[in-house]
């Protein structure tokens, strides 16, 4: 990533956010990681101005206590938050959740890959653009 800003993970199975910070480490991405295991966590940590906002939001629509729909939500609702980019990164292949997520305004939609080489493209690709992208409050 282009600036020095968290990436937010918002994921409760330990084994993919295990593979997450181990694909961030081979790419040498080391923008800071905050991990939050829930919706309401994550968004409660989002509407803390003393919080540093990330760069980017990488989301799991299946999370404890607010789903990643309901987060979507809340996020695309607030001023202050609304333009911080979110990629879902989920099991779900349904056109209903991808629909959904773009209806939503999400940046990015990624199936979630089984080997560990495809998790590294998709972060590789996802730091890429995000790397070359003008961002709100870069400037």
């Amino acid at each position: 990533m282009k600036n020095t800003r968290p990436i937010l993970l918002v994921e409760d199975d330990v084994v993919d956010v295990m593979t997450v910070k181990r694909a961030l480490r081979h790419l040498q991405i080391d923008n800071p990681l905050v991990h939050l295991k829930d919706g309401k966590e994550a968004f409660e940590y989002l509407k803390d101005e003393s919080n540093t906002k990330p760069n980017i939001i990488i989301l799991d629509l299946n999370i404890p206590s607010m789903s990643g729909f309901e987060l979507l939500e809340s996020i695309k609702a607030e001023e202050r938050l609304k333009s911080i980019p979110v990629v879902v990164m989920t099991t779900s292949e349904t056109n209903q959740d991808i629909d959904e997520s773009f209806n939503l305004s999400v940046a990015g939609y990624v199936v979630k890959p089984l080997d560990f080489d495809q998790v590294v493209k998709s972060f590789g690709t996802i730091n890429k653009y995000w790397s070359l992208s003008e961002m709100p409050g870069d400037r």
